[in-house]
């Protein structure tokens, strides 16, 4: 049985690649040339395609991050206006229905919240008005652009020229005016303004939001956005976050478009080159958040940002198209897709690729945004391409005798044409895949649902091969133009030893379902979600255990099969702070199944309130 989260990838990815290694930029504005509209599609099919399959459809969200569900749904809806694919109008829409409702605090957000996606936090609400606006651009439905007027009705009543001569509060209790908050004002009321004709409310609003904003000082004097004002209403010199830097130019740009005032550009310019300037938002080439510093990570908020940036940069080099705005789009997409993207097609927190890197739902969700910046407004004919399931299997070799590997090459298109595909896998020196090579048809349909199809692979790996990572490489081509390249990486492995959180966790996690991870050494599952290892030990094994570093209300179980469970053990302590944190060891050996595959899950004894069972680091042994 495939990874739930790697086998609904393989089925929705549709890309074209033709492989071409690009390099990484140097400088800002630096790099390789744009590539072609059917490859910047195909990748950003690809991420997409995974940022979805963490999608809960039951709470219609992205677990468990109200905001940043809005801001990922909202780069959905820019992958689909981009690309063509429709695949995933259906669920906006059961985002939209499920959740425009009354909800008590802990469900969907921290705050209560007090329907039409609006509560105490009024950023959180404009994003959910811009996320609905986008909606309304796919379907034309008039619903979603109402509701865009209801969230903007609420944050209108949070303009307070009282304080600092006007600009929207950050929250209910107005403590605080800051960049983000009306950065989303300007662009939310200017979107309005756009798609309704004969208004002069929602512009009234957009362009004194726009003069407050440029007259506030959170604008310094390099041309960079401080996060916001003191209570004396001076800037408070805060941190120069991306997003905020983004805002600012996508406000700019949409305000631009409504009144056509050539000084809006001016000042879009301006904070766009102060980014790439030095001393701005760039390293070595690369977009790089604060917390994006060696030693530092990113909390959940900030792993966001620089797709932020990113979405109203692709607005800014679509609007100007000027070659130092496209060559930086050009620029990220590249580090991104040659950097930060793992086997499963995961893209990470630091785009430069630097180690280690965090990936998650919100990772994947920014540096998708990238990869949409480089696809071209024109979209492409046709695609083809190739994924690997699983993308990161594991071996734990028996004392003698080769090991076999199964693995699935998905294969995917469209276009309005048969395609023939011929594939071709390569492995390690000593190893064989079988069969290495087949021929398919695929036969799609337009652009809105790729067609697919897939081709197995026998991967046999010989005795005594070291423990270590090795690579099998498929590469699918159609003709001579469409060729796309997917690998799997094989661990082979006597022992599992890892912190949870990291890379090395990956091909031991099976099923993450609703778990989450903060960091190194942290995976956590609340509520009813959980989260499942696997252990394919080998069919000469006599006994195997797996010791887990736990704490909080954990519940333990363990089976053969992945679908029969056994529970082993069960905090009956209502514990919050890791008060009971210990290495707890699990005889595995009663449990295995036939094949002598053993899984572990952890999941919360006191389902409802919040301190899940958390893992720290993991082993397994087998004789």
């Amino acid at each position: 049985m495939n990874r739930p989260a790697r086998s609904l990838h393989v089925l929705l990815a549709s890309a074209v690649l033709v492989t071409v290694a690009l390099a990484s930029p140097s400088t800002a504005g630096a790099g390789p040339a744009p590539v072609d509209g059917p490859t910047a599609t195909a990748r950003a099919r690809v991420a997409a395609d995974e940022l979805m399959s963490s999608y809960e459809p039951t709470k219609a969200w992205f677990p468990s991050s109200w905001w940043n569900s809005a801001v990922a749904l909202q780069t959905i809806g820019d992958y689909m206006q981009r690309t063509g694919d429709r695949r995933y109008l259906p669920q906006l829409d059961n985002t939209f229905e499920k959740d425009k409702g009354v909800f008590p605090p802990g469900y969907l957000s921290g705050d209560p919240l007090l329907g039409n996606f609006t509560s105490r936090a009024i950023d959180d609400s404009e994003w959910w008005g811009l996320t609905w606006i986008q909606a309304y651009d796919l379907t034309k439905n008039r619903k979603y652009l109402d509701m865009a007027v209801k969230i903007a009705e609420y944050v209108e009543g949070y303009w307070d020229p009282s304080t600092c001569g006007g600009g929207v509060w950050w929250n209910a209790e107005r403590t605080y005016k800051n960049a983000v908050t009306n950065g989303l004002w300007i662009r939310l009321t200017a979107e309005l303004h756009n798609r309704m004709p004969h208004d002069k409310r929602w512009l009234g609003r957009a362009q004194e939001g726009w003069n407050w904003f440029t007259g506030s000082g959170m604008i310094n004097s390099a041309g960079l956005v401080n996060d916001g004002l003191k209570d004396d209403c001076t800037s408070n010199g805060d941190t120069v976050w991306s997003y905020n830097q983004g805002l600012a130019i996508g406000a700019g740009l949409e305000l631009y478009r409504a009144t056509h005032n050539p000084k809006l550009l001016t000042t879009v310019r301006r904070l766009a080159d102060a980014a790439i300037a030095p001393g701005g938002l760039v390293t070595d080439g690369v977009l790089t958040e604060h917390c994006d510093a060696p030693g530092s990570t990113c909390d959940d908020n900030g792993k966001q940002f620089k797709g932020i940036f990113m979405r109203y940069w692709m607005d800014l080099a679509d609007t100007t198209h000027d070659h130092r705005y496209t060559d930086f789009v050009a620029s990220q997409a590249a580090t991104v897709w040659n950097n930060a993207r793992d086997a499963a097609d995961r893209l990470g927190e630091r785009w430069a690729g630097a180690d280690p890197n965090v990936f998650d739902w919100r990772t994947q969700a920014s540096a998708l945004s990238a990869l949409i910046a480089a696809v071209p407004t024109s979209q492409p004919t046709r695609s083809l391409s190739a994924t690997t399931d699983p993308a990161l299997p594991v071996v734990m070799p028996a004392a003698a005798g080769a090991t076999h590997v199964k693995v699935t090459v998905q294969l995917q298109a469209t276009g309005h044409e048969p395609l023939q595909v011929a594939v071709r896998a390569t492995a390690p020196a000593g190893w064989t895949v079988t069969p290495a090579r087949t021929n398919v048809t695929l036969r799609p349909h337009g652009n809105a649902v790729p067609v697919h199809t897939s081709a197995q692979l026998d991967v046999t790996i010989p005795a005594g091969t070291p423990d270590g990572r090795y690579s099998v490489t498929a590469t699918a081509t159609s003709g001579s133009q469409l060729s796309f390249s997917t690998r799997s990486d094989i661990l082979v492995a006597h022992t599992a030893d890892f912190d949870t959180g990291t890379a090395a966790e990956t091909p031991w996690l099976y099923d993450a379902d609703g778990s989450q991870s903060n960091g190194v050494q942290n995976r956590f599952a609340d509520g009813h979600s959980y989260f499942v290892y696997r252990f394919p030990f080998p069919s000469d094994a006599t006994s195997a255990s797996a010791t887990l570093t736990i704490d909080n209300e954990f519940a333990v179980q363990v089976s053969g099969d992945g679908q029969q469970w056994t529970t082993v053990a069960t905090e009956t302590n209502p514990y919050h702070d890791g008060e009971n944190k210990a290495a707890r060891t699990f005889d595995l050996t009663p449990y295995l199944g036939a094949d002598k595959t053993g899984y572990v899950r952890v999941s919360d004894s006191f389902p409802d309130d919040g301190w899940g069972g958390r893992v720290y680091h993991v082993t397994a042994t087998y004789n």
